[in-house]
């Protein structure tokens, strides 16, 4: 009987899609709808995401613009994005509020490529947290009722490649994002 990887798969592509929002803050100098994801807005008595309350566009590569589906919140809107680790100028203009992109200086694409490898290290390291918890759980079942040596050695093996699958992943990704950071 060998090891049951649902628990891992799930894991995994938590992961993942934690490290690629992670990922998705870090400006490229061009506007992207992404960069206002971890935007947070106080609404209606609790917290929501921006896209939960507004609409966000990117018209061109140095505008980004919200538009609150409850114009009431546009305030909040605007102490949000302002508020936010993000360092942009958000400006009401009527019933929307637009946000300028300012190309980045070389130095700053450096330091955001430094942060990118930062990230990508963050998540290696959590998907080997993930490795070692599974290492533990199918090494914990040897000797179990129909669990043989091979089967464990299998399910190690299988793994492996279904980590080294994971990192390569997250070399692409830095990768495909380093490139995208460092392209004027």
């Amino acid at each position: 009987m060998s090891y049951s990887f649902n628990t891992f798969n799930d894991k995994a592509t938590s992961t993942l899609e934690h490290i690629k929002r992670d990922l998705s803050s870090l400006r490229t100098g061009r506007a992207s709808t992404q960069l206002l994801d971890p935007v947070v807005v106080e609404a209606y008595g609790t917290k929501m995401k921006l896209i939960e309350v507004a609409t966000v566009q990117a018209p061109d590569p140095s505008l980004l613009t919200v538009s609150p589906y409850d114009k009431s919140l546009l305030s909040n809107i605007e102490r949000a994005i302002s508020d936010s680790d993000l360092q942009l100028n958000a400006i009401v203009d009527g019933e929307i509020i637009r946000i300028p992109i300012a190309m980045l200086t070389e130095e700053k694409r450096k330091e955001m490529v430094k942060s990118l490898h930062k990230k990508i290290e963050q998540g290696k390291a959590l998907v080997r947290v993930l490795r070692t918890q599974t290492k533990k759980e199918i090494e914990d079942q040897e000797g179990g009722e129909g669990v043989s040596e091979d089967d464990v050695r299998t399910d190690l093996e299988d793994l492996e490649k279904k980590v080294q699958a994971m990192l390569t992943d997250l070399d692409e990704l830095a990768e495909r994002k380093e490139k995208e950071l460092l392209t004027v």
